[in-house]
């Protein structure tokens, strides 16, 4: 994975070569967010896309896109977006429930007979509905993995979590695991009899009308449009390293997914606005847990979150980590802008992730203000 140390380069501490489309050179706030990313965070790149309620998009880019070569970095360019994954694999599931052939508080053992024992682990206890809202109690397979890259099948990823303990009893509180989106990955197949990625591509992609995203098939390590590469560090304050190709197969249903920051704005607008789902599916989506791992005021659906907006509201959403890449962002409730922003790294500080939420923030709270 690794292709040798890079250190960043005077040019990745300067704007890119683009300013955003908004018909003058004058870069506004968000431009000046993304450029202090890049010049004062140390990130390689930083991406991102506001879109407004009639539709208008505006993107900004900010770094570079290769440490090695100093080039551009591509306009709304392809990342990798993580955990924004589980948002399209809740669709999915809810999409089933909708169609009568998953039920939200039907056992996991009903769908996957056998699988999930252990523990302090019962699958007649957990159903659905408890794998979309991380109510579970199943730990995450995510700290067990090996420090080698290898491929993994969805059952080696269940195999992994279920040698520990549950950490709760189902229902009883909440705690976030990937655990849980591969077993809902799981269902899809099972009930469908198609491949996750079929299903994803058919039922929300196309759906949608996401031309720039997708779920790379196993062992399709590269990224397949204009792409920032992203970045690791072994350890805080060591060199940055090319993570950019990788087997993303330690993901699957939780954060496989390839997609730009315009393509995620049309995605949760869509999806809010009720393109997606039935009335009844997507109003249990969005029947809400506290989860403050997500920040301050931050609640957890079914696969989705939804966090409180300075300018009063709350907008929803769900964000991304994985090796290379970091995104945050989600659309205004009253759906009167969207916004998703993309880093070429994942910080080690903390503070930096907090900046770029406080960015998501500044820029929905503003376009709203001027669309109203």
């Amino acid at each position: 994975m690794a292709a040798g140390a890079l250190v960043v380069p005077a040019a990745s501490a300067t704007t890119g070569p683009h300013q955003a489309r908004t018909g003058s050179a004058r870069a506004d706030a968000v431009q000046e967010g993304l450029n202090a990313l890049v010049r004062t965070d140390g990130v390689p790149a930083a991406l991102a896309g506001v879109r407004e309620r009639a539709g208008h998009t505006r993107t900004y880019t900010a770094g570079v896109g290769d440490l090695a070569t100093g080039s551009a970095v591509p306009r709304d360019g392809q990342v990798r977006v993580g955990s924004n994954t589980k948002a399209f694999t809740a669709v999915a599931v809810l999409q089933l429930v909708g169609e009568g052939k998953v039920g939200l508080d039907t056992s996991v053992e009903t769908y996957l007979p056998g699988l999930v024992h252990g523990k302090g682990i019962d699958g007649n206890r957990i159903t659905v509905r408890r794998l979309l809202q991380h109510t579970s109690g199943l730990p995450d397979y995510v700290p067990y993995l090996d420090d080698d890259v290898r491929p993994y099948t969805p059952g080696d990823l269940v195999d992994i979590a279920l040698r520990h303990e549950a950490v709760f009893a189902p229902g009883e509180d909440w705690q976030y695991s990937n655990t849980n989106y591969v077993l809902a990955g799981m269902i899809i197949e099972k009930v469908t009899r198609r491949p996750l990625g079929e299903e994803l591509h058919r039922r929300v992609i196309e759906r949608a009308g996401l031309r720039h995203t997708y779920f790379p098939a196993p062992g399709d390590v590269k990224i397949r449009e204009a792409h920032p590469k992203g970045y690791y560090q072994e350890s805080p304050g060591a060199p940055l390293r090319d993570g950019t190709e990788l087997d993303p197969s330690w993901a699957w249903a939780a954060g496989q997914m390839i997609s730009t920051n315009s393509d995620l704005n049309r995605f949760y607008t869509a999806l809010l606005s009720g393109d997606l789902l039935p009335k009844a599916q997507l109003r249990q989506m969005r029947t809400t847990v506290p989860a403050e791992y997500f920040g301050p005021g931050a609640r957890y659906g079914l696969g989705i979150v939804s966090r409180p907006l300075s300018c009063g509201g709350r907008y929803w959403g769900h964000g991304g980590s994985t090796t290379g890449y970091e995104t945050r962002g989600g659309v205004r409730g009253d759906l009167r802008a969207a916004a998703n922003i993309a880093v070429t790294t994942q910080p080690s500080d903390k503070r930096v992730m907090e900046r770029v939420d406080g960015l998501v923030d500044g820029a929905l709270c503003r376009r709203a203000t001027r669309s109203h």
